[in-house]
């Protein structure tokens, strides 16, 4: 299998040592721009794309960033894993500010985005009781383990809307459900990457206790940014290794994850939409 990594998070997540043939590549999709220009190189020889999820310069918030755009742009250069790195909070006394969770779980907590690929004329029903590939997870976590980085093997990522960060007692709540982290921004390319068969896991960058703590400081956004730049760092470790190692995931299902979800009657799905979405189910609908 022919490998092709995708990174999404931070703007300088690109600028790690022995990346050769940087290019940077504007991409038009049916879903507007993506985010930024996908950055495109080769690390020790593995083809590798960048996209900074909130654009160079942090310019949108978690819910108005263009993630369909960003998912098929990835796709449409050929991408076939992707890592996504996300800041987060911890819900739990053990993830500690500084460590790595790799996520297995998502619960959604948000309300106004498009996270869908479909609709408009056709609807399909993928799979997502299990949201991230195995395969690349447990890559991401071996791979943390041998650079002794502290990192925890499986947690669920709670997706709020945001901007804002929890009330108290929504932090409570969720500590009461069994939560392990809080973000805004990673369930949502979840969902897209699994309808573009993507290979998708998640690096979680705790950053913060969140607001549940009582005898801490509520969360504050500079404090973030102090442990998020000790974070960005860890992770180019962590995403180096993976992308050097270029192993490919042979035995999970994500690169098939379109078979059989595809409902409507293709007779019946206008030609725009089948041309617009050609990368996505074109081995499917005719």
């Amino acid at each position: 299998m022919s490998v092709k990594f995708g990174v999404i998070g931070g703007t300088g997540l690109y600028e790690m040592p022995g990346i050769e043939e940087l290019h940077e590549s504007e991409v038009k999709t049916p879903f507007g721009d993506p985010s930024d220009k996908l950055i495109s190189g080769r690390y020790h020889g593995v083809p590798v794309v960048f996209l900074p999820r909130h654009g160079r310069g942090h310019r949108f918030m978690p819910t108005a960033v263009p993630y369909r755009a960003n998912l098929f742009a990835l796709k449409s250069l050929g991408v076939t894993h992707v890592i996504s790195v996300s800041a987060c909070g911890s819900l739990k006394e053990e993830l500690r500010p500084g460590d790595v969770v790799v996520i297995d779980q998502f619960v959604d907590r948000t309300r106004h985005r498009d996270d869908s690929f479909f609709g408009q004329g056709l609807v399909a029903h993928v799979s997502f009781a299990d949201p991230i590939c195995p395969c690349l997870a447990k890559d991401l976590y071996d791979t943390a383990g041998e650079l002794g980085i502290p990192a925890h093997w499986k947690g669920t990522y709670l997706c709020m809307e945001g901007p804002q960060f929890s009330t108290r007692a929504e932090s409570l709540l969720y500590r009461s459900w069994g939560m392990d982290v809080i973000g805004m921004t990673n369930l949502t390319e979840a969902r897209l990457a699994r309808e573009a068969e993507l290979h998708f896991a998640t690096l979680a960058m705790v950053t913060d206790y969140d607001c549940w703590r009582t005898h801490d400081a509520d969360v504050d956004i500079n404090d973030i940014l102090r442990v998020m730049a000790q974070n960005s760092d860890n992770a180019k470790k962590i995403i180096g290794a993976v992308i050097q190692k270029n192993r490919a995931a042979e035995t999970c299902g994500c690169a098939a994850a379109m078979a059989g979800a595809i409902v409507t009657d293709p007779k019946r799905i206008p030609a725009t939409l089948k041309a617009d979405l050609a990368l996505l189910i074109g081995k499917y609908v005719k």
